[in-house]
């Protein structure tokens, strides 16, 4: 299966019009006071779907004189769950995945998505799985970490590492095409309400797009 590359993106869900008491109640588990006697409304409003932030790191074009023009870094919040999954290099099928809500730290979420069946032992990954726990999994598990290497603390990316990064973009990019498939082809938006109803609804549109993809490769291998 040439290895596995993981990563995780923000599936979208309605956003929640709370005030700043019932935001508070939410974060705490709690069932705000005023939904209480209201079931009605109590049954539409998403409990377990978190705010996150996307950050976009701005890049200057080819050619451009960075002096005209600075670019500026974007932080862009999302409200919804997440889908963590993990997919083989060779045919780019979704092999394990998970759900949480779309504040949930990445790399936790490293182990479970391993696959033990995979017969290459190389691991992709950005730098958010890159941990000393997880590169110990990793080690013992006998699978071979490629995952970003982190930029040193206020200091320039050194040009070996940097290289190093680049070649391992270049695998890692893969798992790309599986979300933009899933946002822009499936429009993936979860509008149902809860963990579990959203677990499910994320599961049938990584099971949908793996149906796609082996109907995609079985018709580019079959005879003419």
């Amino acid at each position: 299966m040439g290895g596995q590359i993981i990563d995780a993106t923000v599936v979208p869900a309605p956003k929640q019009r709370n005030t700043e008491e019932e935001k508070a109640a939410i974060r705490h588990g709690r069932i705000p006071d005023r939904w209480k006697d209201k079931p009605a409304k109590l049954g539409q409003k998403d409990r377990d779907a978190r705010w996150s932030v996307k950050y976009t790191k701005a890049k200057v074009k080819d050619g451009a004189d960075p002096r005209a023009f600075k670019p500026v870094d974007l932080a862009i919040p999302m409200f919804g769950y997440k889908n963590h999954i993990g997919i083989d290099r060779t045919h780019g099928l979704i092999r394990t995945w998970d759900a949480s809500a779309a504040n949930a730290y990445d790399g936790a979420r490293l182990p479970v998505l391993i696959s033990p069946n995979n017969t290459a032992s190389g691991v992709w990954a950005d730098t958010a799985y890159r941990s000393k726990k997880n590169e110990a999994f990793l080690a013992k598990s006998m699978f071979t970490s490629n995952i970003h290497q982190r930029k040193p603390h206020r200091r320039a990316m050194p040009e070996r590492i940097a290289r190093a990064n680049a070649k391992r973009s270049a695998v890692r990019s893969a798992v790309e095409h599986v979300f933009a498939g899933q946002k822009h082809r499936m429009g993936l938006i979860v509008r149902t309400i809860g963990m579990a109803r959203a677990r499910i609804k994320i599961g049938m549109a990584n099971l949908a797009y793996n149906i796609q993809r082996l109907a995609w490769l079985e018709g580019r291998t079959a005879p003419a």
